[in-house]
């Protein structure tokens, strides 16, 4: 089975970002990040899927990794049990700022979804050709 492993640095539309603008995903997206906050038994149930990168297939997500510490996550403790993780990712420090929390990436997110401003369109028009050329 490969392990799984995650980029250098959350992706430039990472929820996780202090830096993306709000309104770039769609609510359920936002809706998920909350799961994996508190305790290790807090999680369960929503907290038990591993959190994959929404724009590189097959990673996981680094902005989750280095908002939450992989070792506050009970999907991580999971996956390490049956050597799914990699080491890089098991002991991941984020190089830029995210949020502390996935409540408070999902309340930032959420803020401006209805009337998303210009960097937030922009992004999502990014997002959206890179997916057409992938597909």
């Amino acid at each position: 089975m490969k392990q799984l492993d995650c980029a250098k640095a959350p992706c430039k539309s990472c929820p996780y970002r202090k830096d993306v603008p709000s309104g770039v995903w769609a609510k359920n997206e936002y809706d998920k990040l909350p799961g994996y906050d508190g305790s290790i038994i807090e999680q369960i149930p929503h907290g038990t899927a591993l959190f994959y990168c929404h724009q590189q297939d097959g990673k996981l997500c680094a902005g989750w990794l280095g908002g939450h510490g992989p070792h506050n996550l009970l999907a991580v403790r999971l996956a390490v049990l049956y050597g799914r993780i990699t080491d890089a990712a098991l002991n991941y420090v984020s190089p830029v700022p995210l949020f502390s929390s996935g409540k408070e990436a999902a309340a930032h997110g959420k803020r401006a979804i209805r009337r998303p401003g210009n960097r937030a369109k922009s992004m999502v028009a990014q997002l959206l050709r890179k997916r057409r050329r992938t597909r």
